[in-house]
């Protein structure tokens, strides 16, 4: 039986990894969207929003054309070949 997300039923430490297993590689943050994507879920760690309204938040700004999370350049990028 999977256990509750919500933030009633969590610590701030199990929100912050459900976030962790749930973003995948955050330590890489080589595509960019990494710290994007951790800034979106600050709310529901810290326990302001429940994980429903930040992705319902998130998904209005995406059809509204609002800015979202800025990409980062890749730490990586460029050293393929060296």
């Amino acid at each position: 039986m999977r256990k509750s997300l919500l933030i009633a039923d969590t610590t701030r430490e199990e929100r912050e990894q459900i976030v962790a297993e749930s973003v995948g590689n955050i330590d890489g943050l080589c595509d960019g969207c990494s710290p994007g994507l951790l800034n979106m879920y600050q709310d529901y760690i810290e326990g302001r929003m429940e994980l429903k309204e930040v992705n319902r938040a998130f998904n209005a700004r995406y059809i509204s054309g609002a800015a979202g999370p800025d990409r980062g350049p890749c730490a990586s990028a460029g050293r393929e070949n060296q």
